[in-house]
């Protein structure tokens, strides 16, 4: 496959290929047919017989090419999967398109600063764990960081001191840079504000622009109440401080902060289930 890509990236190639789609031809009318010498036509015809493209016969003195339809085939069934790949509900490009929408729309709004002051955002998950153990995820950092980041993203560093004044710091990094190689995708600096365990955190977290500027600020408070299945946890987020810079991380918050919950969710979910069967296990040996 990568030889037919290499093959049919060059336009003068791709033009013979055109031109042997319709019906097999010499060397000679191709070469006129492409308005190009003889004998670079002849090493683009090679090119594309090393690579499967076309096959070749000599007929008296003439040598004529004709085009192989099966290597194009599985080329364009290689193309469609990729283009269904892309295509299927859901997922990353989903969400990639569903960002972009709010960007340009954020965008369009930062006109100056205090642009985005007093918006606030509400969020809302009923988690299949009590109020100490959701607790433990929302303050321990060792928890945190299995999902206090978007979808295809990772914590790359993390500090969160539970406690009114304990500091925040929060980095992350995208989820396939293993070595840290690329650049940070984001990092805020924060402070807890208001500690009552099992029912209540309240912090500001203002994420950093490129200069190390803050791009606005993020006020935060989670409430937790108790259920016979688990714990509610409902979240208000507010910003204040807004730069005319900070539209690119505005449009991020519902959708970002939105997957961390989920992720928040299935964790505690998953969590809960090995719990049970584990306790199960137990009690039946």
């Amino acid at each position: 496959m990568d030889a037919i890509l290499a093959a049919l990236a060059d336009p003068a190639r791709w033009r013979l290929v055109g031109l042997l789609a319709e019906r097999p031809r010499p060397v000679g009318v191709l070469a006129q047919l492409a308005e190009a010498r003889q004998p670079q036509t002849t090493k683009h015809l090679q090119a594309l017989e090393r690579a499967g493209v076309v096959t070749s016969q000599r007929s008296g003195q003439r040598r004529i090419y004709a085009l192989r339809a099966a290597p194009l085939r599985e080329l364009a069934a290689a193309l469609a999967r990729l283009a269904d790949t892309a295509e299927q509900a859901g997922g990353s490009r989903e969400t990639y398109d569903r960002y972009e929408r709010s960007l340009h729309a954020e965008r369009l709004a930062a006109k100056e600063p205090g642009w985005a002051d007093g918006r606030s955002f509400r969020f809302h998950r009923s988690l299949a764990a009590g109020p100490e153990e959701v607790w433990r995820h929302l303050t321990e950092a060792s928890l945190l960081a299995r999902w206090w980041t978007p979808d295809d993203l990772r914590v790359s560093e993390l500090v969160f001191e539970a406690r009114p004044g304990g500091r925040i710091v929060h980095e992350y990094r995208d989820a396939e840079d293993a070595d840290g190689s690329d650049l940070v995708a984001g990092r805020a600096l924060g402070v807890v504000e208001d500690v009552r365990p099992g029912e209540r955190l309240a912090y500001r977290l203002s994420p950093l622009l490129a200069d190390g500027s803050l791009a606005f600020t993020a006020h935060l408070g989670l409430d937790l109440r108790p259920t016979g299945t688990g714990t509610e946890l409902d979240v208000h987020f507010q910003v204040t401080d807004s730069t005319v810079d900070s539209a690119d991380f505005i449009a991020g918050i519902e959708i970002g902060f939105g997957q961390s919950l989920d992720k928040l969710a299935a964790t505690l979910a998953a969590s809960t289930h090995n719990t049970e069967h584990d306790t199960n296990a137990r009690s039946t040996k």
